[in-house]
């Protein structure tokens, strides 16, 4: 029974850990993670950001710092940063290409140069990070 007990802990334990996304560098070295509710920590595990259903960013203090209204990011002042293509491009204010997040999850720039992995993370949430760094 204690068997039993113990295996069901740590397969509890096992599918926990698995809803967090890891936002990977190009040596796929773990930058941070976001949580299924939205909190984002660095790779030390300190909360930097936590973002909400409603789409907004809001940094440790709680302050906004960034809001997606669908596929456009947005700064705290409502300005647009940029936009996230359907394919995965990412592109600034001025519709010049940043990047692209692949549906494999591999982030390039707009050289077409490796910059990270970001596998099972949300496109928006990687283009986020590594393109409008707002975490």
């Amino acid at each position: 029974m204690k068997h039993i007990f113990l295996w069901m802990m740590l397969l509890l334990g096992s599918c926990a850990m698995a809803s967090a996304q890891t936002i990977r560098n190009s040596n796929n070295s773990t930058l941070a993670t976001i949580s299924s509710s939205g909190e984002v920590r660095n790779s030390s595990g300190s909360l930097v950001a936590r973002i909400n259903s409603n789409g907004d960013v809001r940094d440790s203090n709680n302050h906004l710092v960034a809001r997606l209204d669908g596929n456009t990011v947005r700064n705290s002042n409502n300005s647009t940063l940029g936009t996230i293509q359907s394919d995965g491009t990412v592109r600034n204010s001025n519709n010049s290409v940043l990047g692209r997040v692949c549906a494999d999850g591999t982030v390039r720039n707009s050289n077409n140069s490796v910059i990270g992995y970001a596998k099972d993370v949300p496109v928006r949430y990687a283009a986020l990070y590594f393109f409008f760094k707002v975490f």
